[in-house]
C-alpha cells in the first residue's frame, strides 16, 4: 500500500523569464507543471531541489501539494533529466482522486540468482517496469520478480507475474521480462605447427621449391 508524502511547491510566474533563468542557473529550484485529472488546466510551479531529494527517499507514490489555495493529491507523471549531468531539469505532476483507478509504471525488483546463471548461463533483463492499474492507495512501491528457478533456455513473461487482486497488470502479457541464455564461447583458431605463414599470409613453400629446382638441374646434367 502506498503512503502519502507532503511536497512543498511554489507557484511559478511564467512572465518572469529572468527569475526562471536564474533559478535554473543556480540549480536550487526545479520547474514543473501540474496537470489536473478532471480538466485541461495546468499550473506551473517551482520545487526546491531539497524537496525532490526527500521525495526520492520516501517510500511513497502519492504526494500532497498545495498550489494556489487548494490541497491536491498528485503522482509524478514524468521527470526530465539532463543528458550529460543526469540532473533533474523538469517535473510533471498529475492530479488524482483517491477513489478513482490510476495507471502507473512500477519498477521491477529482481530477487535471487537464476540456477542457469550458476551453471554458466547469462541472464538478460528486457523490462525494468510494468504498467499497472489500481486505486492510488494500493499502488505498490515495487514488483518483486523471483528468478531463482530459471534454467538455461528459460524465460519469465509478464503473464507469469502474480500481484494482489487490487492491482491489475496492463503491460502486454507476452512480453519477456528476463531470460537465461547460454554464454557465448570464444572460438580460437589454431595454426598448425608445420605451416609457416609467409609475409602475404600464405604457407612458406620457398624451401621446397628450391629443393625441386636443384633435383631437376642434377637430372639434366647427368643426361648430358
Amino acid at each position: 500500500m502506498s503512503k502519502e508524502f507532503n511536497l512543498s511547491v511554489d507557484k511559478r510566474d511564467l512572465t518572469n523569464k529572468g527569475g526562471r533563468r536564474r533559478n535554473l542557473r543556480e540549480g536550487k529550484k526545479i520547474p514543473g507543471i501540474y496537470y489536473s485529472h478532471d480538466s485541461k488546466d495546468s499550473i506551473p510551479f517551482y520545487i526546491d531541489k531539497k524537496e525532490i531529494v526527500k521525495a526520492q527517499k520516501a517510500d511513497s507514490q502519492i504526494f500532497n501539494i498545495t498550489v494556489g489555495s487548494k490541497k491536491r493529491n498528485v503522482l509524478f507523471k514524468s521527470v526530465q533529466y539532463h543528458p550529460v549531468t543526469d540532473e533533474i531539469m523538469h517535473i510533471d505532476l498529475y492530479g488524482i482522486k483517491m477513489d478513482q483507478v490510476v495507471s502507473v509504471n512500477i519498477p521491477l525488483n529482481i530477487i535471487g540468482t537464476a540456477q542457469g546463471v550458476v551453471e554458466g548461463g547469462v541472464m538478460v533483463q528486457s523490462l525494468n517496469e510494468l504498467e499497472v492499474e489500481c486505486l492510488p492507495m494500493d499502488i505498490p512501491s515495487v514488483i518483486d520478480i523471483d528468478v531463482s528457478q530459471l534454467q538455461i533456455g528459460d524465460s519469465l513473461k509478464v503473464e507469469d507475474v502474480k500481484t494482489e487482486d487490487k492491482v491489475a497488470i496492463k503491460s502486454s502479457a507476452d512480453q519477456i521480462i528476463v531470460s537465461v541464455t547460454q554464454a557465448m564461447k570464444e572460438e580460437v583458431q589454431e595454426v598448425q605447427s608445420d605451416e609457416m605463414p609467409s609475409e602475404e599470409g600464405g604457407t612458406d613453400t620457398s624451401a621446397e621449391d628450391s629443393k625441386q629446382d636443384d633435383e631437376s638441374s642434377n637430372t639434366e646434367d647427368s643426361e648430358g
